[in-house]
């Protein structure tokens, strides 16, 4: 395994796996997979006035796909659509090369090794998209009379 994708912090995220589960209750759930290394990550939100109130992912992934599900396991409580969508741009841009994500995402950093190799970028942004997808689909049920 390669230092630079393969850091301590990294491993320690993704073998603590913060939010490994499924939640009893969710809202709404998404799966996002990655056809090209077989990822596949799926992601149940609650959410109380348009926030995430609790996050479980149920994640068969590579340590890269394990680790940025364990993050959004342990921080995205409180988030709203809005903020998770400037999270997915934040990374995104950290993964090309710009600037880290503020805190509480800092966390992302343990990724910056990632940043030459454009064919893992996907395995980081899979829980990411699987939680705006579950956001999304919330947002796109009718509502209940």
């Amino acid at each position: 395994m390669s230092d630079a994708l393969y850091k301590k912090d990294l491993l320690r995220l993704a073998a603590d796996a913060a939010g490994a589960g499924r939640l009893a209750q969710a809202d709404a759930s998404a799966t996002a997979h990655n056809p090209a290394c077989g990822d596949r990550v799926t992601v149940d939100v609650a959410l109380e006035n348009g926030r995430i109130t609790a996050l479980a992912h149920h994640t068969h992934g590579c340590v890269l796909t394990q680790a940025s599900a364990a993050i959004l396991g342990a921080d995205a409580t409180g988030l709203d659509r809005a903020d998770i969508q400037v999270l997915v741009a934040a990374v995104r841009a950290m993964l090309k090369g710009g600037e880290a994500p503020m805190a509480p995402f800092d966390t992302y950093t343990v990724f910056d090794g990632v940043a030459g190799y454009a064919g893992r970028h996907r395995c980081v942004m899979l829980p990411l998209e699987a939680t705006l997808e579950a956001m999304d689909a919330l947002e796109r049920r009718p509502a209940k009379v």
